[in-house]
């Protein structure tokens, strides 16, 4: 976590969390989801608009962390933005027939388990939690299969999150939030 992050939590410790305004799809790409993508349905189904800017993605990759739940989030100075997640909580880019795996932001990792789905998506176990191997890189993928590098075991997607212990939408378990009440007039 950034020094400059550290600092605004010790200040200002109480301020209230944000669910629902970033996206993590499973591509590794970031979105902003403001009130009115988020009326228009879950994310995936209204994914709101691609981040582009390098320096805020960095920024907001370098303090992507997970509460004690398995929610994923970003830690924007003093608070706390809930990551929406379309599939894992990392993507995984891999080179060379799996000898090089890294995160979706740059992280180099370790495959300690190897998992494909009923669509064939392929998903590793690391030390940073589970990620799915992004789409571009299923090659590189197959190959480390092949060449018995990574021993493929059969899941269903749907199990994923409960089995890793990682939350797709925080929103979505988030306690409803009283209604705030009028001021007389």
């Amino acid at each position: 976590m950034d020094d400059i992050v550290k600092q605004a939590l010790a200040k200002w410790p109480n301020v209230p969390h944000c669910y629902g305004w970033l996206g993590l799809d499973a591509r590794g790409n970031w979105y902003m989801r403001d009130d009115r993508t988020q009326a228009a349905g879950p994310f995936v189904q209204a994914k709101g608009s691609l981040l582009r800017h390098e320096k805020l993605i960095d920024f907001i990759q370098r303090n992507y962390e997970h509460d004690e739940a398995g929610q994923w989030f970003f830690q924007n100075g003093p608070q706390r933005v809930y990551v929406e997640l379309e599939s894992t909580p990392w993507v995984l880019r891999v080179d060379d027939a799996g000898a090089k795996v890294a995160t979706h932001s740059g992280l180099p990792v370790q495959a300690a388990g190897c998992l494909v789905d009923e669509e064939g998506r392929v998903y590793l176990a690391t030390e940073l939690g589970l990620g799915r191997v992004h789409t571009q890189d299923m090659e590189a993928a197959a190959d480390a299969i092949e060449q018995g590098r990574w021993k493929p075991e059969t899941v269903k997607a749907q199990d994923l999150p409960a089995r890793f212990g990682y939350v797709l939408s925080p929103q979505a378990q988030r306690p409803p939030q009283p209604v705030p009440k009028a001021a007389p007039a």
